[in-house]
């Protein structure tokens, strides 16, 4: 798929759905790529402090520098915003959120539309690299990044510096060259399980929390491997849990966050909770990478998965793709705890 300019106009409600930023984001990600304007409305109605944010002012200000955008809207708290793209340009990028706001979700918005760039590009976005509002960084380097590999995607991403929350301050770096064309991706089953590996991450936390954290883990999957890395305290405060569960066809990653006044053995139960609902089910992908999948899919033309269960994050998904792309999206439960997602042209 090639960038272009279209000038018929993409009219979006973002309390669609869940009502929060990924209306927004992918609506940019499609903009760019199809080159078709869109308005918004009610930009993250759903939410507490509803409006842009500065994760989501910095993904419009990103993409409008990648493509030479014309926006208006563009302000902190803005519930409305209008994007007008130009074509997609390769090149050398750098954006700061200036808070712990998700440098994941910034990222997401853009590699898609520079794997179709004119010209390799290279990417640094700093800010939030663990939070709980967004994947972490190691989720795309673990997890979704491998599967895009297969799909044809020539991107490397890195993390250069951790950034919890509150204070932020992380990088992930990305490189990418363009590709033609995206092949289809095809992930029905999970295959045989290769592996269970837990890590605690911890920057100026102690060393018990992380012990805590994966002596739960090897009492609930007593074949776990278990490492801690213990990142240097300029990087925090912080503390995450990392699953990571290895199967022959996709790796999945599962996180539990650290917390102030959370205990070690509540932020591993959280996260031992979601492994065990995804390894008693048959479905080959976790909502949350289910998430990940769909655009580059639609992007592709075709491809199909099974996820755990249709999220609302993932029907919002759903219902935005296609009113960029001339795709259709069908869903099916074919056994208990998993649906069947297709994506072919209508």
């Amino acid at each position: 798929m090639k960038n272009h300019i279209q000038s018929d106009w993409v009219q979006l409600d973002g309390a669609q759905g869940e009502g929060g930023g990924q209306v927004l984001r992918t609506a940019l990600t499609l903009s760019m790529i199809t080159g078709r304007p869109f308005r918004i409305e009610r930009i993250r109605a759903g939410r507490n402090k509803p409006g842009l944010l500065r994760q989501h002012l910095t993904a419009v200000e990103a993409a409008a520098a990648v493509c030479g955008a014309r926006v208006a809207g563009a302000v902190i708290g803005s519930q409305h915003l209008v994007f007008e793209p130009g074509p997609v340009r390769g090149g050398d990028y750098r954006f700061a959120i200036g808070t712990a706001g998700s440098c994941t979700l910034v990222l997401q918005t853009l590699l898609p539309a520079l794997w179709f760039a004119d010209a390799p590009s290279t990417l640094s976005v700093s800010g939030g690299t663990h939070n709980q509002a967004a994947p972490p960084a190691d989720f795309l380097i673990q997890a979704w990044a491998p599967l895009m590999a297969r799909m044809g995607v020539r991107q490397v991403l890195t993390l250069r510096r951790h950034g919890f929350y509150p204070a932020g301050g992380g990088e992930v770096t990305a490189e990418v060259v363009p590709v033609a064309q995206l092949l289809p991706l095809r992930l029905m089953d999970r295959g045989a399980l290769r592996q269970v590996h837990a890590e605690a991450v911890i920057a100026a936390v102690a060393h018990a929390v992380a012990r805590r954290e994966l002596a739960c883990v090897v009492e609930a999957l007593p074949d776990a491997t278990t490492a801690v890395r213990d990142v240097p305290a300029g990087e925090g405060p912080g503390n995450v849990l990392l699953i990571r569960v290895e199967h022959d066809a996709l790796t999945e990653v599962f996180t539990g966050f650290g917390e102030r006044g959370v205990s070690a053995e509540r932020v591993a139960a959280g996260a031992l909770q979601r492994v065990r609902r995804y390894l008693a089910g048959t479905a080959a992908v976790d909502e949350f990478l289910a998430d990940q999948l769909l655009l580059p899919l639609a992007l592709a033309g075709g491809g199909e998965f099974t996820v755990t269960q249709l999220s609302s994050h993932l029907t919002t998904q759903m219902e935005t793709v296609v009113r960029f792309l001339p795709v259709a999206i069908e869903a099916d439960a074919v056994a208990p705890g998993a649906v069947r997602l297709r994506v072919g042209l209508p």
